[in-house]
C-alpha cells in the first residue's frame, strides 16, 4: 500500500518533520514493507521554512537579527536551488520570542523580519516565500520597512522608535532609501487569515489580546496603525487598509502589500505546492495529516484542511491525528477528512501531552492501521 503523511507542526512539542517520521514508525509497525511518502506540511507560520527544506532539499541559513523586542535572535531561513527564499517571520519576530510576562504590542517590532529579507536579498533571490503567522508584533511592518531602508519620521523629522503606539507619532515616510533590489524579487506572502488592518477585524482588535494588549491598549495600537495607514496612502496616492490579509501578523501584511508590492496566497497552498504534495498523492491508498490541535477554526486555512482538499482532489481519504479535539472539530468531516482522532489516551496535563507526543503519535498510527488492516481483510 501507499501512504502520504503531510501533517503540521504540534507547536511547542514536535516540528512536521518529527510528527510525520512518528506516524511513519507506527504505520511501519503494521505494515513494515508500505510505500511511505513524508510530506511535512505548515500554514506560513512556524516552522514552515523547515516543512519546505524537508520537502525540496533546500539549504537552511542562520542569521542573529533583532528580536521583538530589539534583543538578538538566532533566526533561520531557507534557500531553494531555483532561487527563490523561504522566510517565516515567527523565526525573527514570533511570539515564542517573549515571555509572557514582557509581552507588550506597543513595543515588539518587525525590523529582525526585514533583516531577513536583506539576506535572501544579498544571496540573489529572485523570489522570496514570506510566511506572517506566530507573531508578536503590532507595528503594521513598520520595523521590516526600516529595515529595508523606508525612513518613518516624527514631526520633527527623527526616526521613529519602535513599536506600533509609536506609529501615532508618524508624520511622513521616506521612500527614496527602499533597497532597489525589491523591484526585480517576486514577493508571496502566505498568510492564513483575511483580516483588515484596522477595525473590530483588524490587526490589533483579533490579534493584539495574545501578544499582551490590554482592552484599552487595543484601542491605542488601532488608532495608531489607523495613522500609518493615512501617512502611507497620502505617500502612494493609493488606500491598502482593507485589503483582506494585510492584518495578518499585527499588520506586517500591510507593509508587504502596501511598500513591497506583496501578493497573498493561503500558506498551505503555498507550502502544499513547493513540496510537491499533488504529485505525491498519485496513487496513494491513504493519507494521515495533523496539528496540535484540531476544532471548528481549523476550517479557516488550516493544514489538516489544505492537505484535505489536494487529497480529495486527487481522490484518497484521509484521516487527522491531533494532540487535542476541540469544539466543532466534526466540521472538518465536511471538508474532506474522513475520521479524525486525538492523541491523549486519558485525562493529562498539558506539559505531560506535549512530552509524550512523538510516543501517542507512533501508538495512534500503529492503532489506525491495525485498524486499516482489519477492514482490509474484511472487504
Amino acid at each position: 500500500m501507499k501512504l502520504v503523511i503531510a501533517p503540521d507542526s504540534f507547536k511547542e512539542s514536535l516540528s512536521a518533520p518529527a510528527v510525520a517520521s512518528a506516524i511513519a514508525r507506527g504505520w511501519q509497525n503494521v505494515y513494515p514493507d508500505a510505500d511511505i511518502q513524508l510530506c511535512p506540511m505548515a500554514d506560513g507560520g512556524e516552522g514552515t521554512v523547515d516543512a519546505v527544506l524537508a520537502a525540496t532539499g533546500g539549504q537552511r541559513h542562520e542569521l542573529t537579527v533583532c528580536g521583538p523586542l530589539g534583543q538578538p535572535v538566532q533566526a533561520h531561513w531557507g534557500w531553494l536551488e531555483d532561487g527563490q527564499a523561504v522566510i517565516e517571520m515567527a523565526a525573527a519576530s514570533g511570539l515564542h520570542w517573549v515571555a509572557p510576562e514582557q509581552r507588550d504590542a506597543r513595543l515588539t517590532t518587525t525590523k529582525g523580519t526585514g533583516e531577513l529579507i536583506l539576506a535572501a536579498l544579498d544571496a540573489g533571490a529572485s523570489r522570496i516565500i514570506l510566511g506572517i503567522g506566530g507573531s508578536a508584533t503590532n507595528d503594521g511592518g513598520a520595523g521590516l520597512l526600516q529595515a529595508l531602508g523606508v525612513r518613518l519620521l516624527d514631526a520633527e523629522g527623527h526616526a521613529l522608535a519602535a513599536g506600533g503606539a509609536a506609529l501615532a507619532d508618524l508624520q511622513s515616510i521616506d521612500l527614496d532609501g527602499l533597497d532597489s533590489r525589491l523591484a526585480q524579487v517576486e514577493i508571496l506572502v502566505a498568510a492564513d487569515v483575511d483580516n483588515p488592518l484596522c477595525g473590530p477585524r483588524g490587526a490589533s482588535h483579533v490579534f493584539g489580546p495574545q501578544k499582551g494588549a490590554s482592552p484599552e491598549q487595543v484601542q491605542q495600537l488601532d488608532r495608531a496603525l489607523g495613522h500609518f495607514a493615512d501617512v502611507m496612502a497620502a505617500a502612494l496616492d493609493e488606500d491598502y487598509r482593507d485589503v483582506p490579509g494585510v492584518g495578518a501578523a499585527g499588520g506586517l501584511g500591510f507593509a508587504a502589500r502596501a511598500v513591497l508590492g506583496a501578493s497573498f496566497r493561503p500558506g498551505i497552498e503555498l507550502v502544499a505546492e513547493l513540496s510537491g504534495l499533488a504529485d505525491a498523492m498519485q496513487g496513494a491508498d491513504l493519507v494521515i495529516t495533523g496539528e496540535g490541535r484540531l476544532d471548528g477554526q481549523s476550517l479557516h486555512g488550516k493544514t489538516p484542511v489544505g492537505v484535505a482538499r489536494v487529497a480529495s482532489a486527487a481522490g484518497v481519504p484521509v484521516i487527522a491525528l491531533a494532540g487535542s479535539l476541540g469544539e466543532g472539530y466534526q466540521q472538518v468531516y465536511e471538508a474532506g477528512i474522513e475520521a479524525a482522532f486525538s492523541l491523549t489516551p486519558g485525562p493529562i496535563s498539558l506539559d505531560r501531552a506535549m512530552a509524550d507526543a512523538e510516543q501517542q503519535l507512533q501508538s495512534r498510527a500503529t492503532d489506525i492501521a491495525r485498524l486499516w488492516r482489519l477492514a482490509a481483510a474484511t472487504r
